[in-house]
């Protein structure tokens, strides 16, 4: 059996039933995440540009912060793109990168359009989450630190798993799926820090749905189109650098979406930066330090992570985004990362560029214990005295140990106050706590809908 075939017998024999609490609770958080930072999203230049472009067809599907609907393949391109624009999406060990923002767009674009139920989007999405992740355990690091951008090359599996799966393929057709996916997948990581990284994720997004929608009609693709000579395995990482028996070992023991998890970001940069605000944050607060007072800050995090984040000077807010020097230099002037910290030219404030030259950003020794997704920070003072500390992971990255409600709760509500008011996004977390028990998608996306349209936004619609 082919591991395309092996795999979609596995996504079509997914039961809601089968899912455990845990797996559950993770889903209605990556849910609640995604959407918020694909509102928020949807204020940028990248989204806004995309909408200009795209999205011009009628459809039944909303376009995430604003008034528009349109037909789901446009939808999914759209909603992808700002999902994953801001860089604040959620994470997950083995994809190496953010398993929610391709599947969701696209999968809440055909759900909305089908009238699917909360429960079946649950499901679909718990294995499209299961597929994409255990590609990426026998494929990752050597996938990664190739050049793909993993969650595009990985996540559009995501996407059409989840969309086969709502739209109740057998295996057959769920394996042409994942046959046409790979043919489709694509993302350089040599566009990080520009409009191209967010245009990965709405490509692959909308190509996953386009695979899944294919199949449907009887559109194939060859059954081993992942471990043929020339396929998906062979091309994108190489003979002897990826496990078909990693793939295929497990499937829902745990579920990827309850252990490892989802790592949601409490700051809008990149996850190798979340562990080392938390750490600086809490070093700064704890010990009263003043920027005044700083000589300079050793910040030493993995050398896999420190090769994409050291940007001693970032050209656009994007690129600040994967900044150690500019994200630490917020961090210590103003106690908070923010989204404010990247909007329009934020990036050159003169006083974090001068708060920049602090900052000596390292990788750890080769004698180092520390975690691949720690940190550790020195701060020296101009007295001569030091304050420092380590840290295995950021708040919420734990494995099974997810952000605190409050907190998820608090991060939507600030990231979709330009869209909707504080009490609409009350009520939205409180259907997602109970999604399980919605019939009908389609009255829960009308609460996504904007109290009111900034000028900027209205303006692209």
């Amino acid at each position: 059996m082919t591991v395309a075939r092996e795999l979609a017998k596995r996504i079509v024999g997914t039961r809601y039933e089968e899912l455990t609490p845990g797996a559950l609770r993770y889903a209605r958080i990556g849910l609640l995440d995604t959407l918020g930072v694909g509102i928020a999203g949807s204020r940028e230049d990248a989204a806004i540009i995309a909408r200009k472009i795209a999205g011009r067809t009628a459809g039944a599907a909303l376009v995430w912060g604003t008034t528009r609907r349109a037909e789901p393949l446009e939808a999914a391109f759209l909603n992808g793109i700002a999902a994953n624009v801001l860089d604040f999406d959620d994470c997950t060990d083995n994809l190496g990168g953010h398993p929610s923002a391709p599947i969701l767009p696209a999968l809440l674009a055909l759900a909305e359009e089908r009238s699917a139920s909360g429960r079946d989007v649950l499901t679909a999405y718990v294995a499209g989450f299961e597929t994409e992740t255990q590609l990426g355990r026998g494929v990752n690091f050597h996938h990664y630190e190739k050049g793909w951008h993993p969650t595009a090359t990985l996540g559009i599996f995501g996407a059409g798993a989840a969309a086969a799966k709502l739209l109740r393929l057998d295996d057959q057709r769920t394996a042409h799926t994942l046959a046409l996916c790979a043919s489709m997948a694509a993302g350089l990581k040599s566009n990080l820090g520009s409009m191209g990284k967010p245009l990965h994720i709405g490509h692959c997004s909308r190509s996953g749905l386009l695979a899944a929608l294919l199949a449907a009609e009887g559109f194939t693709g060859n059954d081993d189109a992942l471990e043929h000579p020339q396929g998906f395995l062979e091309v994108f990482n190489g003979p002897g650098t990826y496990s078909i028996e990693r793939i295929l070992e497990k499937w829902g023991t745990p579920w990827e979406i309850e252990i490892p998890g989802i790592a949601i970001k409490q700051y809008p940069c990149c996850l190798s930066m979340q562990a080392p605000v938390d750490l600086i944050l809490r070093l700064v607060c704890e010990h009263d330090v003043r920027p005044d007072r700083v000589e300079r800050v050793l910040a030493r995090i993995s050398q896999r992570r420190l090769a994409h984040t050291n940007r001693p000077d970032p050209r656009s807010a994007l690129d600040a985004k994967l900044s150690m020097q500019y994200v630490l230099a917020r961090a210590l002037t103003e106690r908070c990362v923010t989204l404010e910290h990247f909007e329009g030219d934020a990036f050159k404030d003169p006083a974090t560029r001068q708060a920049m030259k602090l900052i000596d950003a390292a990788a750890f020794g080769d004698d180092s214990v520390h975690a691949e997704m720690g940190a550790a920070i020195t701060i020296v003072l101009k007295d001569g005295s030091r304050v420092g500390g380590t840290i295995d992971h950021a708040v919420g990255h734990g494995a099974g140990q997810p952000l605190p409600q409050k907190l998820l709760e608090a991060k939507f509500t600030a990231c979709s106050k330009g869209n909707l008011t504080p009490q609409r996004s009350e009520k939205i977390a409180g259907a997602i706590a109970d999604f399980e028990a919605l019939p009908d998608l389609r009255a829960f996306m009308r609460l996504l809908e904007p109290a009111r349209k900034s000028a900027r936004v209205a303006a692209a619609q």
